[in-house]
């Protein structure tokens, strides 16, 4: 079933249809499908990440010694920014397979601000506020998709998921065991064929725990977004805290999807005006100023911080249970904390405690045995409503950003650990060969220039222009922005980081 996302039906996604250009996110006030969102509750400044770790029952007994040391977590987001909160140390860039890619001043680095929030909740430590990431321990693998306006391809996101699975292990000493995806495709077919879905099944199989955001839509969308659709991964939903640190009065977020049609929200984690890392001269830092909070913190409320605060929380109960499966962990972040309040308290929904969980077995009964995935259903049907743009041409039909895309083919050579070879995904060159210097991350993953674009015509990766697109000279200091950000006479169509 195709899933029109409201996000698309703003005035946004018309104009990016037509080939003009969004500079910033979509503000609040314009959709709640997408977008940044800032909403605080009355009186307060914000949740702090020190809150936050209280609230889901981390900073008491053995949970308050847990770092998510040994455990690696990877982002699929906008890429992260060398901000100081950010340890080089814990930092990995994965390869960047983002439009900005093929800008020397642009790539690995997160020109929307969406990924450097969401690292900071897993693995920051600010020593300007404070604040310190509720797995600080954790190994973060960078994975950049999105643009400086979030822009990104499903068959992007479905090619990071494929490298995460194939280098799961290139870090013997912190092999990738989360997956976090802060973000929702713009369709949402059957998961029987859905090449998304069939993407996170096999990370799930490998023994990825996947974390996806349940989507910004608010409570009358009753669907959550794909690929929290999926009946393995685990779906988060955002809870409202109310500016305090007892889960007595929290209830489901009111942007948050509410998931009472096919596939329940499985979890609640904290998501309401989270105050994570600032990323300076961002679209979205630039957007809402008023969001910052001192000059290393911004507020940002949205299913993809509880996403992030979920993914963490997976991070700290592997580390003290390394042999937990998947549906395991699954299992015991869903007897969390009963919420009594709201709308919560009607769907009966539960939000994760740490402590909960290490005191808990695995039921007998946790190994899920739901029908899987094809994989071989139009990757057109994932995208929905939601296109990229280039030369004034969308993307359709069965193409990937890189060339043609045959799911059935597709899904085969995945299975047989084949699409990723080098730094080439079926068959096409779209990074490096291997891991290749440093960044201010401990360790790189090389990049490439690609090929022909396969639609809207000219070989835009080898203009320095972009066919239009030109690239100002944004590069980063010491501790800012320098330069203006890009300018474009041709837009990318918006992604939904949830």
């Amino acid at each position: 079933m195709r899933r029109t996302n409201k996000v698309v039906r703003t005035a946004v996604a018309a104009a990016l249809m037509s080939g003009s250009v969004l500079a910033a996110p979509v503000p609040a006030a314009a959709a709640t499908g997408g977008g940044w969102l800032t909403t605080v509750p009355a009186g307060t400044g914000g949740t702090s990440l020190k809150d936050v770790r209280t609230i889901i029952g981390a900073d008491t007994g053995t949970a308050a010694r847990l770092t998510g040391d040994g455990v690696g977590v990877a982002l699929l987001d906008t890429g992260v920014a060398p901000v100081a909160g950010l340890p080089a140390a814990n930092v990995v860039n994965g390869p960047d397979l983002s439009f900005e890619s093929q800008a020397d001043n642009l790539r690995y680095l997160d020109s929307y601000g969406h990924g450097t929030h969401m690292a900071g909740i897993i693995v920051g430590n600010d020593s300007a506020s404070g604040a310190r990431g509720l797995a600080p321990g954790a190994q973060l693998t960078s994975i950049k998709l999105g643009t400086a306006n979030g822009a990104v391809d499903v068959s992007q996101v479905i090619a990071g998921i494929d490298w995460v699975v194939e280098h799961r292990n290139d870090d013997p000493s912190n092999p990738i065991r989360v997956l976090n995806l802060s973000y929702g495709s713009g369709g949402n077919p059957s998961a029987a064929i859905d090449p998304l879905q069939y993407a996170v099944e096999r990370a799930w199989k490998a023994g990825i725990v996947v974390v996806a955001a349940a989507g910004n839509e608010g409570n009358a969308e009753a669907q959550l977004t794909n690929p929290a659709t999926d009946p393995y991964v685990i779906s988060v939903g955002a809870a409202a805290t109310k500016g305090t640190v007892s889960t007595a009065d929290d209830d489901l977020a009111a942007f948050s999807n509410s998931g009472t049609t096919g596939k329940p929200l499985d979890v609640l984690a904290p998501g309401e005006s989270i105050l994570s890392l600032r990323d300076p001269g961002s679209s979205i830092d630039d957007a809402f100023p008023a969001a910052r909070s001192g000059t290393t913190l911004f507020r940002g409320s949205g299913t993809s911080q509880a996403a992030a605060v979920t993914s963490a929380a997976v991070a700290l109960l592997l580390e003290a249970k390394p042999s937990l499966t998947p549906d395991q962990v699954k299992n015991l972040l869903k007897r969390g904390t009963a919420l009594t309040t709201g709308k919560a308290g009607t769907l009966k929904l539960k939000q994760i405690n740490v402590t909960t969980a290490l005191g808990l077995t695995p039921a007998a009964d946790s190994a899920q045995k739901h029908p899987l995935s094809s994989g071989a259903g139009e990757i057109d049907d994932a995208r929905g409503t939601t296109r990229v743009v280039s030369n004034s041409v969308a993307l359709t039909g069965e193409f990937s950003v890189f060339g043609p895309f045959h799911s059935a083919n597709w899904a085969a050579m995945t299975a047989a650990g084949q699409a990723w070879i080098g730094g080439s995904w079926m068959g096409t060159t779209v990074a490096g060969n291997g891991w290749t210097g440093t960044s201010f991350a401990s360790k790189t993953w090389g990049a490439a220039v690609w090929p022909v674009i396969p639609w809207g015509g000219s070989r835009v990766w080898t203009d320095p222009s972009w066919s239009g697109r030109a690239w100002s000279g944004r590069a980063w200091s010491a501790d800012a922005w320098t330069g203006a950000r890009y300018t474009a006479t041709d837009g990318w169509s918006t992604a939904l980081w949830g």
